[in-house]
């Protein structure tokens, strides 16, 4: 029997990506969900290739758009996730959740329930809302698996392991297109330069957090949560070549590495098939080359001042997602020319600071509404806060 596959943000890059891996085996998995924001050719061309039934539109006028262009198709559009899951009466075997941004947190709230295996790719859901998730999890039973290859690569590695014989946990990080260029020597150079990761093939906002720094705090906080450790159990370390995506050094002496190519086929493909045993990669090999002569080390805060956000505490207070919300408004502002480089660094480590946004610190969101609440509050501040920087 075909297992049912739901992807949420199926016309991103991790969407994609799942999709390609499932092209190649139609026999065993039937996709019976797909959604996007706003790319409704790319969706339309997706559904008619797995004769998919059922989409997601969120962006409103999007929606508007795809009634019309679907009118002559057997595809069912709607604009909410939960209207497509009243009508949705079998759980998914896999749902993965490709969605970029805070966005991504309501419809993954929503379809924990209609979901044997939940697998995210989304940051900003699980820095900001875990408790809520976590608690989803355990309430329906539904299994959980990161999909980043970084907390793929640690969730690996700690099966068959207690959780409290881990000494230390690596985190590596690329560096980014900037590792070896100072920081007051590039402060305003342009994006276009700062979306080249010299390894990774990725979206405009996550190349820039590669840039910043951002994303390997990001990293920390959702491994945090996602195995319950506390910060001082983890440490960053720049490995340039990214091939070593996480190392794990327990107390009994022993340290384990996880090594893959590239690609972000390889921890999708082996999520996907984590109930059949291992999924053949074609052309998977040991490159020895990548390793020898590798040269690990501790970032130089000096040209990622962002680090030092991570003396924050990160408890499931107000605190993260008005990190997140900072950040993505900054970088936004960043890649539309209306910033320069160093404001993200500079602004961020400044407005984390104004009392403003300080007194939320002690205080914890009751539910999702209370998340959505503050971004909204979160930008307004910012809509006055950033017009004296405009163009800088």
């Amino acid at each position: 029997m075909k297992k049912d596959i739901f992807i949420l943000g199926s016309t991103g890059s991790i969407g994609q990506t799942t999709l390609n891996i499932i092209k190649n085996d139609k026999k065993k998995f039937c996709v019976k969900l797909l959604t996007t924001n706003k790319n409704i050719n790319k969706i339309y061309k997706q559904a008619k290739e797995f004769n998919v039934k059922k989409i997601v539109v969120f962006d409103k006028d999007s929606y508007l758009k795809c009634i019309k262009k679907f009118k002559n198709s057997k595809i069912k559009v709607y604009n909410k996730i939960e209207e497509i899951l009243k009508v949705i009466k079998k759980k998914s075997f896999l749902t993965v959740n490709a969605i970029s941004g805070i966005e991504g947190l309501d419809p993954t709230l929503k379809i924990i329930k209609h979901s044997n295996i939940l697998a995210i790719a989304n940051k900003e859901s699980i820095i900001c809302g875990w408790q809520f998730i976590n608690k989803e999890l355990k309430k329906n039973n539904t299994e959980f698996i990161p999909l980043d290859s970084e907390h793929f690569s640690i969730w690996s590695l700690l099966k068959y392991e207690k959780k409290n014989n881990i000494n230390k946990v690596y985190i590596t990080a690329s560096g980014g297109p900037f590792l070896n260029r100072n920081l007051q020597k590039i402060k305003y150079i342009k994006s276009k330069y700062a979306l080249k990761h010299p390894n990774w093939k990725m979206g405009k906002k996550i190349s820039i957090d590669s840039a910043t720094m951002m994303n390997k705090i990001f990293e920390i906080i959702e491994a945090m949560k996602i195995f319950d450790l506390t910060i001082n159990k983890f440490e960053i370390l720049i490995h340039p070549q990214s091939y070593l995506h996480a190392i794990i050094n327990f107390k009994n002496g022993i340290t384990k590495l996880l090594a893959h190519q590239t690609s972000m086929e390889v921890p999708i493909a082996n999520s996907i098939y984590s109930k059949f045993g291992n999924y053949v990669l074609d052309k998977s090999s040991f490159d020895h080359t990548k390793i020898n002569g590798s040269v690990f080390m501790k970032p130089n805060k000096k040209n990622f001042p962002l680090l030092q956000i991570l003396k924050y505490k990160f408890s499931g207070t107000y605190f993260e997602t008005i990190l997140v919300s900072l950040n993505d408004r900054l970088v936004k502002e960043y890649l539309d020319d209306k910033i320069s480089y160093i404001t993200i660094h500079k602004k961020l480590i400044k407005l984390l600071k104004t009392p403003y946004f300080t007194k939320y610190y002690s205080k914890k969101p009751k539910d999702i509404n209370d998340i959505k609440n503050m971004v909204i509050k979160v930008n307004l501040y910012l809509d006055e806060y950033l017009q004296p920087y405009k163009y800088i």
